[in-house]
């Protein structure tokens, strides 16, 4: 089996409204995906990754894609000796269309994939499925299929270091000195208000709440004054649903062009 498998796409074309559907190109031709091998490390844990490349201008979206975005889903059920996945996101990028702020990545993204054996005496293989958004003038639900043996002990692969290194630093290294939340309640939901103390970024902040729930969160509104960042956004459950915020499980992220902080867990004030 080769390392690196080329796969097919499945895709089912969607066209805004007043976009015309002959301006899409031909599905085959916008995204193609590799699985990437990469290396096992001592401790049994495998690093490899999923690499999907677009046509030009054409991008994909992050785990919280923004108001306007679509979140990838990932299935891992056809893979062999697979007991735990976890996903290392680098850092993206945000975009603003027609006014709506999506977040996600432009043309070329290597997902690094950490795996851990159920049976650290066995070879492991990776059968990954993806349903994810792929988006430029129009938005186009696509579904990509890669497999591959894992192997021991594998090799160091350039992409996927560079993937993991691009990872939003933790707090500490960010230089978040101080962070709180409040929450009231809105008719629909919850609206949380973070308070982050750290310097400013490189650039234009957007900061991301994700609280460890299936609910809906909007584009967070950002103010900053001196060293201190504040965000406010609106958490709404479906309808018949109750939500509470688990202040532990919040996990925010500031992006500022090519900078990128994240912060797991804020004390509610």
């Amino acid at each position: 089996m080769q390392n690196h498998l080329t796969l097919a796409l499945l895709a089912t074309i969607v066209t805004a409204p007043a976009l015309r559907a002959e301006t899409i190109p031909a599905p085959g031709d916008l995204i193609r995906a590799e699985l990437l091998p990469g290396w096992r490390e001592a401790d049994g844990r495998h690093f490899a990754a999923l690499h999907l490349r677009l046509a030009p201008q054409w991008k994909t979206y992050w785990r919280a894609p923004g108001d306007a975005g679509i979140p990838p889903q990932f299935d891992w059920s056809g893979s062999e000796n697979l007991g735990r996945v976890t996903v290392h996101w680098p850092r993206p990028t945000v975009f603003d269309f027609e006014g709506m702020t999506t977040i996600g990545y432009l043309q070329d993204v290597v997902l690094p994939v950490e795996v851990e054996p159920q049976d650290p005496s066995r070879p492991m293989h990776l059968q990954a499925r993806v349903d994810l958004g792929i988006c430029k003038d129009v938005c186009v639900p696509a579904e990509v299929s890669m497999e591959g043996a894992l192997p021991t002990p594998g090799a160091a692969d350039a992409a996927i270091a560079a993937a993991l290194a691009a990872r939003p630093l933790d707090s500490t290294t960010g230089g978040i000195e101080m962070a709180d939340c409040s929450v009231a309640e809105i008719s629909d939901g919850l609206q949380v208000t973070a308070r982050l103390r750290l310097p400013p970024g490189p650039a234009a902040e957007t900061v991301v709440m994700e609280p460890g729930a299936p609910v809906w969160v909007s584009d967070s509104t950002v103010n900053r004054d001196g060293n201190l960042l504040t965000a406010v956004a609106d958490m709404v459950p479906g309808p018949g649903q109750s939500f509470t915020l688990d202040p532990a499980a919040l996990r925010l992220t500031v992006l500022s062009g090519s900078h990128a902080v994240e912060l797991i867990g804020c004390p509610l004030r």
